[in-house]
């Protein structure tokens, strides 16, 4: 598969992590979209840890797959900061590979752990530990697009979002020199699609999506695609 070209300035080689991070927090966002990493409520800075031990410990792992979703919903990544997660999983309770839990740093911000699990989450972990498969997790628009006036809501990314969270995957996947990109759903297929990147769509696994998206990885890894 195609290298993935890199539009956004590299960040500094000698904490690129914790420059993404601080790239994220100090990304603006739309009136219907929230940065849940940014510097106005200090829950964030749980969340702005959570998100750089989380890649620090992928980092180390060195994945050479990145899986591109969709945006962080408002029980998941936006209460958590961290991609695909929910409670149960950056508690440890939900933790395959040996990544979360109070242990390796992680907690909850106050404003998440009265906040019900995002399903999705559990079910994309599920499949990955029984493909026996740990890529690095992204979306397309890292942050939380929500309806007008109602923050604990989901909307999908507009083109405009979509376009905006290209050079942010980009930027991580020439950190963690990522040899393949595989879309998660449409949202994640047009993102990586207007990068240029040539690259397989799998379904999402929301929404009683899991057997197909579980099959889906499983084609890709039997026809040879790097774990």
């Amino acid at each position: 598969m195609a290298q993935p070209k890199t539009v956004a300035k590299s960040l500094p080689a000698a904490n690129p992590v914790r420059a993404f991070v601080e790239l994220l927090a100090g990304t603006e966002t739309g009136a219907s979209s929230t940065n849940f990493l940014d510097c106005s409520d200090p829950n964030n800075a749980i969340r702005r840890r959570n998100l750089e031990l989380y890649l620090l410990e992928m980092l180390a792992r060195r994945p050479t797959v990145l899986l591109v979703g969709e945006a962080p919903g408002y029980r998941g990544m936006r209460m958590t900061g961290v991609p695909f997660s929910n409670r149960a999983i950056i508690e440890g309770r939900i933790d395959p590979f040996g990544l979360f839990g109070a242990h390796h740093g992680f907690t909850l911000p106050p404003d998440a752990r009265t906040v019900a699990a995002e399903p999705t989450a559990t079910v994309m972990w599920d499949v990955l530990a029984d493909l026996d498969f740990l890529p690095l997790l992204w979306s397309a628009y890292p942050f939380h697009p929500h309806q007008t006036g109602r923050p604990l809501s989901n909307r999908t990314p507009n083109a405009k979002e979509i376009q905006a969270g290209l050079p942010l995957w980009q930027e991580l996947a020439r950190i963690f020199s990522i040899e393949s990109i595989v879309a998660v759903g449409n949202i994640g297929y047009r993102s990586v699609q207007a990068s240029g990147t040539s690259a397989p769509k799998v379904r999402h696994p929301a929404h009683g999506g899991k057997v197909q998206f579980r099959e889906g990885l499983r084609e890709l890894l039997a026809e040879g695609m790097d774990r």
